[in-house]
């Protein structure tokens, strides 16, 4: 007896995090589930499996996605940015904690804009490509910057003051970027 339910695979080649990966899926697979199942990269969250909450999205070419709303077969050749590539941003710099962070992320981390942390890697690349957009967001710009994005514990106060914070950190290391002489990395202590 023959097998009829076994689907055909497509090898889907995509840049995630400057990296060349690929792996043979079905055709109805979701990035979301690529990129935690296939290539076990697990920082990207999926919630509700609608695109409604944001938990899952990724840069795609530099552009937020929601990866539950996307086909894997569709990312082919494009560059995927996770929550996991932000710390290898050409702006991370290494944190007290001894952890590489772009500015996003340590202004979370210096604003409390996250609590269970279920939605943040959804916020931190959100917001990292908004940065791009628009990088001297006021409060107002900054609160709908981030209203596609769901979360459950943090009254969206903080998230606003991270992004707000962020911002500043990204000018200040544009600052030190410009004053360095050129060739120079910057050194460790510099954040």
């Amino acid at each position: 007896m023959t097998d009829t339910t076994s689907e055909t695979l497509h090898e889907v080649t995509v840049s995630v995090n400057g990296v060349r990966r690929s792996a043979a899926v079905p055709a109805r697979r979701l990035l979301s589930d690529f990129l935690r199942h296939d290539l076990e990269l697990t920082g990207t969250h999926v919630g509700c499996e609608h695109g409604v909450c944001g938990a899952c999205t990724v840069l795609v070419d530099g552009q937020p996605m929601r990866s539950c709303l996307m086909f894997a077969v569709t990312a082919q050749d494009h560059a995927i940015t996770t929550v996991e590539g932000l710390c290898s941003a050409p702006d991370a710099r290494v944190a007290p904690t001894g952890e590489s962070m772009n500015p996003v992320q340590q202004a979370f981390a210096e604003c409390h804009g996250l609590q269970c942390g279920f939605c943040t890697p959804g916020f931190l690349t959100t917001v990292t490509a908004y940065l791009e957009e628009n990088p001297s967001p006021t409060s107002e710009e900054a609160r709908e910057a981030i209203s596609g994005n769901l979360c459950r514990c943090t009254g969206y106060q903080n998230i606003v003051k991270s992004v707000l914070r962020a911002a500043e950190i990204r000018a200040e290391r544009a600052s030190e970027r410009a004053s360095e002489p050129a060739g120079e990395a910057p050194s460790e202590e510099q954040s």
